[in-house]
């Protein structure tokens, strides 16, 4: 499905120091609808997104000067853009560390350029606003934390908290499951969009990421509780 209009056209940044790669992405989601650009190291990135507004980055991990991984932390410190972060190294680890930093999903070179595009539809479908059809049912409540589904904000005590994407979906999740244990199996099928592995430990670390913005004490959680063995369990109360 692609953009319905000119003027909608979700705009893609592609930033991979491999030209022929980066102009191989560009002529394809072109032909897809969408609106794309592309540069090849974070200075021109950040050039770029000075005097453009993006829907979407798709950052390489190997850059020549900062690296995707120090480019999608600085980036995540003032936007919550959508970042596919793209590799040659398929390592665990380096997909793990590229979630923590904050990148929505991971994708190892080389790659089949339709499974980017059905990762990023299910990235940007993740990070579209929710309907509003649900009136009355948009604003959830737990301790001192206000979530307003449609406007996808979070704020505590009524100060805004910046949440990623992914933080964000994750959150709406465990509100919609409240005082039930969910397996990582099902968190992920529930998130979609991420490679699946029977060793996929990615939930793990999404869950730290969120803990970290919404608990008093990580190491004693209150609204996000591991069940050992089974998964997690979001409790809105925290009268035990």
């Amino acid at each position: 499905m692609h953009p319905s209009t000119a003027d909608e056209r979700t705009r893609v940044l592609v930033v991979d120091d491999d030209a022929s790669l980066r102009e191989l992405l560009i002529g394809y989601l072109r032909r897809e609808g969408f609106e794309v650009n592309g540069v090849e190291d974070g200075s021109a990135m950040f050039e770029w997104l000075a005097s453009h507004q993006a829907d979407l980055l798709i950052l390489d991990l190997m850059l020549p000067g900062e690296d995707g991984l120090t480019l999608a932390r600085r980036l995540r410190t003032h936007t919550d853009i959508p970042i596919i972060m793209l590799s040659a190294r398929g390592e665990d680890i380096d997909r793990i560390v590229g979630l923590e930093v904050g990148a929505d999903d991971y994708l190892v070179k080389p790659f089949n350029p339709r499974e980017l595009l059905a990762r990023m539809r299910a990235v940007l479908r993740r990070h579209a606003p929710a309907a509003t059809e649900r009136q009355g049912n948009d604003i959830a409540e737990f301790g001192p934390y206000r979530l307003d589904l449609a406007a996808r904000q979070l704020q505590r005590d009524g100060t805004p908290v910046t949440l990623t994407g992914s933080e964000f979906d994750l959150l709406r999740i465990f509100i919609e499951h409240p005082n039930r244990t969910l397996d990582r199996d099902r968190l992920l099928d529930l998130l979609k969009g991420y490679e699946r592995n029977p060793f996929d430990r990615s939930i793990d670390v999404q869950v730290a990421r969120l803990r970290a913005k919404i608990e008093p004490n990580t190491k004693k959680p209150r609204y996000i509780r591991t069940v050992w063995g089974r998964g997690y369990m979001f409790t809105p109360s925290t009268e035990v």
